[in-house]
C-alpha cells in the first residue's frame, strides 16, 4: 500500500496481519527516540540497544573505550533480537529504537520480525547535517546521565553519515515528516487494510 508522507510517496507492506514491528532508520539526532517514545504512548513495546548498553556498561567513552562499542554491543543486539521475537510472538507491537544504517542490517532485522509473524515497517528519519549537529551538540551536555545522548564530535557525525545508507526504492519505508501522528495513521490504515 502506498502513502504520501511529507512530499514523498512511500509504501508499507500489503500483508499487514499480526503485530507491527517498526524499525527506525536514521543517524544520531534524527528523532528516533522521540518517535519511538510517542509510539509507546500508543501501546508499542520499545526496545533500545543504547539504553541497554548504558545500563550494562556505563557511559560511552568514559566507562569503556569508544573503540570497543561494537564488541560490547553485539551480545546486546542478540538479546534484543530474542526479546523482539518474544514480544512479537505474544502479539505485541514493537518499535526498535536503533539506527539500522545498512540494507543488510535492515534485512536481518526485518527477517527476524517477519519470522515472528509481524508486519515490518521501516521508518526513515531523514534530517540535514546542520539539524543533526545542532541536536547532537545540544544533547552532548547530557551524555553522562542520558543513555540516548552518546557524546560525539561533529567529525564523528560526518564519518557516520559516510557509512549510512538510506533506504532505497527496493526497501519499502515510511519517510518520517516529524509528526508521530503521520506514522500512527499509516499503521492504523494498514491494519484496517489487513482486516479487510
Amino acid at each position: 500500500m502506498a502513502y504520501r508522507i511529507g512530499s514523498r510517496p512511500v509504501t508499507v507492506p500489503d500483508n499487514a496481519s499480526g503485530p507491527f514491528c517498526v524499525l527506525m532508520v536514521g543517524l544520531p539526532g534524527s528523532g528516533k527516540t522521540t518517535l519511538s517514545r510517542a509510539l509507546t504512548e500508543r501501546g508499542f513495546v520499545r526496545l533500545c540497544p543504547d539504553e541497554e548498553m548504558f545500563r550494562r556498561h556505563g557511559v560511552y567513552g568514559v566507562d569503556f573505550p569508544r573503540g570497543v562499542f561494537p564488541t560490547l554491543e553485539r551480545p546486546v543486539l542478540e538479546e534484543i533480537s530474542e526479546e523482539l521475537r518474544e514480544q512479537l510472538r505474544a502479539g505485541r507491537n514493537v518499535v526498535v529504537d536503533h539506527g539500522f544504517w545498512t540494507p543488510d542490517d535492515r534485512a536481518h532485522w526485518r527477517a527476524i520480525s517477519t519470522g515472528a509473524g509481524a508486519s515490518t515497517v521501516l521508518v526513515y528519519l531523514e534530517v540535514s547535517h546542520e539539524e543533526l549537529w545542532a541536536r547532537v551538540s545540544k544533547r552532548n551536555a547530557q551524555h553522562a546521565a542520558d543513555p540516548n545522548s552518546i557524546y560525539f564530535a561533529e567529525s564523528d557525525l560526518i564519518r557516520y553519515r559516510a557509512r549510512f545508507v538510506p533506504p532505497q526504492s527496493d526497501e519499502p519505508h515510511l519517510a518520517y515528516n516529524g509528526d508521530p501522528e503521520s506514522v500512527l495513521k499509516a499503521l492504523e490504515s494498514e491494519a484496517q487494510q489487513g482486516k479487510g
